[in-house]
């Protein structure tokens, strides 16, 4: 399925998704493309704040804002990846029985998943600006990732361990 059809219906039956996300089998290549396709949206959220700050001095240019938000983005997937493990030891510690794969296909898929309020709160960046507008949104967008998470990793808790 397409990837937008699958963030919907993650909002309307999150563990049905990644249920259908484990049973395509072991890909590492497919986690990866879920975290550069955030990646990549996180990316594209963070133009309007840039184009603010231009707009408020234009002695700070987008393209050299963009470039350290790029690199910074990029920066982070070994952050993600530990994360992912980190979090792996933690919930088998806990009785969670996850493999690897598991605990990294549902933390980058959690983060596709609210990949849509990303780009919301980098509107709510451009647009208003800092304030309670901006905080609010992102502690939304925060619970909605803590939401997608945890039922994905109820379900690739549930999910055989051969088949992810």
């Amino acid at each position: 399925m397409a990837v937008t059809t699958d963030i919907v219906q993650s909002w309307q039956r999150p563990r049905a998704v990644m249920r259908r996300h484990l049973q395509r089998g072991r890909s590492e290549p497919f986690a990866f493309s879920l975290l550069i396709v955030f990646l990549v949206l996180a990316f594209i959220a963070q133009f309007p704040a840039a184009a603010r700050v231009t707009a408020l001095d234009p002695a700070i240019p987008v393209s050299a804002q963009m470039l350290g938000k790029g690199l910074g983005l990029l920066a982070t997937i070994p952050f993600f990846y530990a994360l992912a493990a980190i979090s792996n030891i933690a919930l088998r510690a806990f009785g969670f029985g996850l493999s690897g794969y598991a605990a990294r296909l549902a933390l980058f898929w959690a983060l596709v998943a609210i990949s849509p309020f990303v780009l919301l709160v980098g509107l709510v960046a451009g647009m208003i600006g800092p304030g309670s507008q901006l905080m609010l949104i992102g502690l939304l967008t925060f619970a909605g990732y803590l939401f997608q998470w945890a039922r994905a990793i109820v379900e690739a808790s549930q999910t055989p361990s051969e088949v992810a």
